[in-house]
């Protein structure tokens, strides 16, 4: 994410209330992150490739939409906008009757477009979580920088919870309610061809590996990060150069 702050967005609102007021309270890392590459985007220096992706105004107005969606599908914290998405998902892939399968092509070329909208929505929130879908190694990896993420900011004083308190079971919650459910559409629809169920079994694997061994991975992220702490927190050792 672009200039993220490193805390949840209901710390950041807290901490920056300025920002928090232009964004009105809503995805503000998300649609500040948005904000500054659009921007980076719309440089003179980036019109060979702007055009590239758009071709005119109408494109350039329609993949502004796709990505600004996009981006705030990645989200997590905002129910609402949770829900409208597995919405527009269940009407998007639902059951097709012989009636609609005959209906005129405009409104084919409509179901077509909204699929491929909310299909690359979902692809966005996993690549925003995609070491849960990966190999072990990668997946303890990304992690434990994740946590230590958490447990800096919260040493700091910058985030109302200890991740040491709740990361193993934490985790089997994420897996269970958003990781397992969201690579299973992916791979539902199919959208990564002969290797769709890939990413579904990774998160499956990954979830009963973490079951089996999480508590001990989060005793070992636990020390590693309190160590870490200790010692940039530790005062200097004045008789150093006496």
């Amino acid at each position: 994410d672009v200039d993220h702050p490193g805390i949840p967005n209901i710390h950041l609102i807290k901490e920056d209330p300025e920002l928090a007021q232009k964004y009105k309270n809503r995805s503000v890392a998300e649609q500040r992150s948005f904000e500054i590459a659009w921007g980076l985007l719309m440089q003179p220096e980036m019109s060979e490739l702007l055009s590239a992706i758009c071709g005119d105004s109408a494109g350039l107005t329609r993949f502004r939409q796709l990505v600004i969606n996009a981006v705030m599908a990645t989200d997590l914290g905002d129910r609402e906008l949770r829900k409208l998405r597995n919405g527009r998902w269940d009407k998007a892939f639902k059951p097709v009757s012989e009636e609609q399968f005959n209906k005129d092509p405009e409104e084919t070329l409509n179901d077509v477009n909204r699929k491929a909208t909310i299909v690359i929505e979902h692809l966005i929130q996993a690549a925003d979580v995609s070491h849960t879908m990966q190999h072990w190694e990668i997946y303890l990896e990304w992690s434990e920088k994740l946590f230590e993420e958490l447990y800096t900011a919260y040493k700091q004083g910058r985030a109302g919870k200890n991740p040491c308190d709740f990361w193993y079971d934490g985790e089997i919650g994420f897996f269970d309610y958003y990781i397992i459910p969201l690579s299973q559409k992916l791979s539902d629809c199919g959208v990564f061809g002969v290797s769709s169920d890939e990413n579904f079994s990774y998160a499956k694997r990954n979830r009963d590996l973490w079951v089996s061994c999480g508590k001990m991975v989060t005793e070992e992220m636990i020390a590693k990060c309190n160590e870490k702490w200790d010692a940039r927190t530790k005062p200097p050792n004045e008789n150093l150069y006496s």
